[in-house]
């Protein structure tokens, strides 16, 4: 690294992508542990657990395929950081990877999102009703979870722009003028 436009760039992508493994670290281990049972007059158990809804399986994939991929990018991005040869032709495809998770957690957002609205609203149309109020703390830990989730799309849109504007500014029709 020689500019510190560059050393800059390089600290910035570092740090997302820190943020990132720790964000998804923590809707991992929050979506993992979000499950409460409620016994119904020495009954009946009602059980809620995000295995019980493929939204929520979906955004807990989601979150460990991104979380996995952050940590590889990481070593990628470090392993560029040092001598390099084609950083143009790296650096697309560390925009195309930063693309991918974004559009990946985007799903998964959505989807568990769209879930969490009829838990805890339900959907009297069809005759859903909503269960938060009798398993708030399964509720919340979804919410916390998803919310995480929308931090990592975040640092990954983030992540996406920096990186196409680093492109933009090295690329060989701005180096001559045009």
């Amino acid at each position: 690294m020689s500019s510190l436009p560059e050393r800059a760039f390089f600290n910035a992508q570092f740090t997302l992508r820190l943020l990132s493994i720790a964000l998804t670290s923590a809707a991992i281990v929050t979506m993992l542990h979000s499950h409460e049972a409620l016994i119904i007059a020495d009954i009946f158990v009602m059980e809620a657990r995000y295995n019980y809804t493929s939204a929520l399986r979906f955004i807990l994939g989601a979150d460990i395929v991104v979380c996995a991929c952050s940590v590889l990018s990481l070593i990628f991005v470090f392993l560029l950081s040092g001598p390099r040869s084609n950083l143009q032709q790296s650096f697309f495809i560390v925009f195309l990877h930063d693309l991918a998770m974004a559009m990946l957690m985007m799903a998964g957002c959505g989807a568990a999102t769209a879930i969490s609205v009829v838990s805890r609203a339900g959907l009297s149309r069809v005759g859903w009703i909503p269960i938060c109020g009798q398993v708030s703390k399964f509720c919340n830990k979804v919410a916390l979870s998803v919310g995480f989730s929308y931090l990592i799309v975040v640092c990954y849109l983030l992540l996406t722009v920096m990186t196409v504007h680093n492109l933009k500014s090295k690329s060989p029709a701005k180096q001559e003028g045009i």
